[in-house]
């Protein structure tokens, strides 16, 4: 009985001892957890502020400013020409800001999104700026 409860609590202490990475939950996390944190500034810029706490540092990051004209929109006429307008354009002005955790060998341990545009479909903006085709 006492060796099969120390086998219990050798084997507890060993699982205690270890760490797991969980899924990523959006695009940019799955672009650069585990990544050295000198390549997403030397990427996209300096952080705006730091902040240590214990073996980890807490950046925040915001970058990505973009300026974005959306055309007025008209709904369909007769014989193929314009018909009404149903929604006037529109200037959208983009940015996106991240809080990153990083370990005390530099690596992002974690990355949140705390600042985005959504869109109906497909990527937000900050998918589209950190995790796309010029992330990489």
């Amino acid at each position: 009985m006492n060796f099969r409860l120390m086998t219990v609590a050798g084997l507890a202490l060993a699982l205690a001892g270890c760490t797991t990475v969980g899924p990523a939950r959006n695009a940019v996390e799955a672009r650069w957890k585990g990544q050295p944190a000198g390549v997403f500034f030397a990427a996209f810029g300096p952080p705006q502020s730091d902040v240590s706490s214990g073996d980890m540092t807490v950046y925040s990051w915001k970058g990505g400013y973009k300026k974005r004209t959306i055309p007025a929109q008209y709904a369909e006429g007769e014989n193929g020409k314009k018909g009404k307008k149903t929604a006037s354009a529109r200037t959208e002005f983009l940015s996106c800001s991240v809080q990153l955790n990083v370990s005390s060998d530099y690596v992002i341990r974690s990355i949140t999104v705390l600042g985005d545009i959504k869109k109906s479909s497909g990527p937000s903006w900050c998918e589209e700026f950190l995790a796309g085709d010029q992330a990489k």
